[in-house]
């Protein structure tokens, strides 16, 4: 399979940019993982939305300061609590130069809830995008919904008539390892122009000088995002100035790189928190000597290895100091977290191996633990680490640790029993977590995510009444009361929140995002 991307409005946007007098002005921005795709529909990945983000836009947007404003759309109404209606910004073009209109919105609707993607939260109970003139369309709800604006933020608008003529009306099935020409391939609205994907190499891009807005805090015209796994390498080829931007920085180096003169940190907090799901839903697991019966479904084993595990003891060896130890599976800064619930357990062997004997498992049993080798801060670290703790209480995991693109197909395809996945919350808001990975799978945005089987009733329940609740106190105890039960249910196993520093040459300056997604509009190199 050829991945290597060969766009024909290549020479276009190159001739483009050499007939601008701006000064081209590259930002080389590196981190540890690849892209996973260019289709903007078929994998919800941080670091795939993060760079498709560049070209491709959504009908509202996040400013700097998180607040949501308009983009695709210029206005929206609700003509009632069940019918938005949006206006469209009129004279924006596609990058190949051809009009967006609202049949690229039904079109784009239409695809992004096509099963094979893992997308479908972002248009989360919108029954129908009705169009009503070539710029104006209506949302139809299947009931009020109170985070609409946030969670369409990441609803890409795709080019109809692109994908008809390129046979990419389908989104691409990742899982089955399928190839289109979308995932190759791009053309969108937005500031940026994607002109070229090397696998685990580069993905290319230059600025679109006829985006309907203007970069004002931005002087960035070409951007190049290096994929480089390697800790000392990345760390390496800032230090030499062959990257400008890292923002997968090593927690050992945060310390010696503050007192580089020639670099400067922008720390934050990111919403991402990182976590083992356990396959809950399988009568036996795959990779275990138990036989006939799965130990996840017992909540005391599910205890056990919450109890095992020294959140602390991670903090401060593995990760720094730069991580927030976690009970609840949203992170500070997402709506529902708040410090009376996020207290993490305390590790006590003693405890667990109690917990273990009473369910059966005194001697423990063994599973296979798969973890990405380069997706999160330390990840293949953390998963060593949880390992030798497992050890004390006699789960015997076995660690699988392979690139984030092999093991999102391996958990995807349902081929583990234990694995690991960090969950950055796009929306700020809990329900994008609970909705995506607590609840029952079943077709569209419920479960999409959910691939450790597992399924509550109670927090169904709760789920499917804070889409639709338009009181915020009521909502927020729905919320609220949906954490506490999938903490207290040992549903998953928490680790903690991820601090996220960001390093760079001195004279770069850029606004740091605590969702992980760097902007290229809103940096800038003197």
């Amino acid at each position: 399979m050829n991945h290597k991307l060969k766009l024909a409005t290549l020479s276009l946007a190159l001739g483009l940019m050499a007939a601008t007098s701006v000064q081209a002005v590259p930002l080389r921005w590196a981190a540890q993982n690849d892209i996973l795709t260019l289709d903007p529909h078929s994998q919800n990945h941080a670091t795939t939305n993060a760079i498709l983000m560049h070209a491709y836009e959504g009908l509202t947007r996040y400013s700097n300061k998180y607040e949501v404003e308009p983009a695709l759309a210029t206005k929206w109404t609700y003509i009632n609590p069940t019918q938005v209606r949006f206006e469209l910004r009129k004279g924006v073009k596609f990058h190949d130069g051809s009009p967006f209109t609202a049949d690229d919105v039904v079109f784009s609707f239409g695809r992004i809830k096509q099963p094979q993607g893992t997308m479908q939260i972002y248009v989360t109970g919108i029954k129908e995008v009705k169009k009503v003139d070539s710029h104006t369309i209506d949302l139809i709800l299947e009931a009020p919904n109170p985070i609409l604006l946030r969670n369409i933020i990441d609803f890409r608008i795709m080019s109809k008539a692109w994908a008809e003529k390129n046979n990419s009306v389908n989104t691409q099935d990742y899982k089955a390892k399928e190839d289109n020409f979308a995932s190759r391939n791009v053309m969108g609205t937005g500031a940026y122009r994607i002109t070229g994907w090397q696998p685990d190499q580069k993905v290319s891009m230059v600025q679109n000088p006829e985006w309907w807005d203007k970069a004002r805090a931005s002087n960035i015209s070409e951007v190049s995002y290096l994929p480089i796994k390697s800790d000392p390498t990345r760390v390496a080829a800032l230090l030499s100035g062959d990257v400008d931007l890292l923002t997968d920085l090593p927690t050992q180096d945060v310390a010696r790189l503050k007192t580089d003169p020639k670099l400067k940190i922008v720390e934050g907090p990111e919403v991402r928190t990182i976590f083992f799901a356990m396959d809950q839903g399988s009568d036996e697991l795959k990779g275990s000597n138990v036989k006939g019966k799965n130990p996840f479904k017992d909540k005391r084993v599910r205890e056990a290895m919450n109890v095992a595990i020294d959140r602390e003891a991670i903090k401060r060896t593995i990760m720094r100091g730069l991580s927030i130890p976690a009970a609840i599976m949203v992170a500070p800064g997402v709506n529902g977290n708040t410090p009376d619930i996020d207290q993490p357990i305390k590790a006590d062997v003693d405890k667990a191996k109690k917990l273990m004997a009473e369910a059966g498992y005194p001697d423990g049993f063994e599973v296979q633990l798969n973890c990405p080798n380069n997706r999160y801060v330390n990840d293949e670290e953390v998963c060593q680490a949880a390992v030798s703790m497992w050890a004390k209480i006699g789960i015997k995991a076995r660690l699988v640790a392979t690139p984030m693109a092999q093991h999102s197909l391996t958990f995807q395809k349902f081929e583990t029993s234990l694995y690991m996945l960090g969950w950055g919350v796009a929306t700020y808001d809990a329900q994008y977590a609970l909705q995506s990975l607590v609840r029952t799978k079943t077709t569209g945005a419920d479960g999409n995510f959910n691939y450790s089987k597992v399924s509550d009733a109670k927090i169904d329940q709760l789920v499917d009444a804070m889409k639709t609740e338009t009181d915020v106190t009521k909502r927020n105890a729905m919320i609220k009361e949906a954490l506490l039960r999938t903490r207290d249910e040992h549903l998953f196993v928490p680790l903690h929140h991820q601090m996220r520093p960001w390093a760079m040459r001195a004279n770069v300056q850029t606004v740091h995002r605590s969702d992980d997604r760097p902007e290229a509009r809103f940096t800038s190199i003197k």
